[in-house]
């Protein structure tokens, strides 16, 4: 999960919302990604969708059985809907998002059953310090207009 701070850092620093993330197969980082929106101009370039897109490459299949993703902020219903077609099997996030968090604060995507795929999810992994950076960005924010 720290890799996953690291990577959100880097979005603070490009004035991005701080989001990071990893995923991880075989204990090996094979997608690696923090927001890019602004920078991008995409609305879909979240830390996960980013990350998801390089796994998919160095698995050559857009299956990512047996992996893990660790991100800091709760996926938003667009990222826990990737996760669950990507047949990612482990979710491990940070902070909760009670605005548009899609898997535990204000809708469950990742475990509907429904679906043909559900996800192990693992929340409030060093919690507080992905909390503290996104508070840190929207005051930092808030400050200069």
């Amino acid at each position: 999960m720290q890799q996953a701070v690291n990577e959100a850092k880097k979005a603070f620093e490009r004035d991005e919302v701080p989001v990071g993330s990893i995923i991880v197969y075989q204990n090996k980082i094979i997608g690696r990604a923090y927001n890019q929106r602004e920078m991008l101009k995409d609305p879909t370039a979240h830390a996960e969708m980013i990350a998801i897109t390089q796994a998919s490459s160095y698995m050559q299949n857009w299956r990512l059985n047996n992996t893990t993703i660790y991100v800091t902020l709760e996926p938003c219903a667009m990222c826990a809907g990737a996760l669950v077609q990507a047949r990612v099997k482990n979710l491990v996030f940070g902070a909760k998002d009670r605005k548009y968090g899609a898997c535990e604060s204000v809708m469950e995507l990742v475990n509907n059953p429904r679906y043909n795929h559900q996800l192990n999810i693992l929340s409030g992994v060093l919690e507080d310090e992905c909390r503290n950076l996104l508070k840190h960005f929207f005051l930092e924010r808030c400050r200069s207009g």
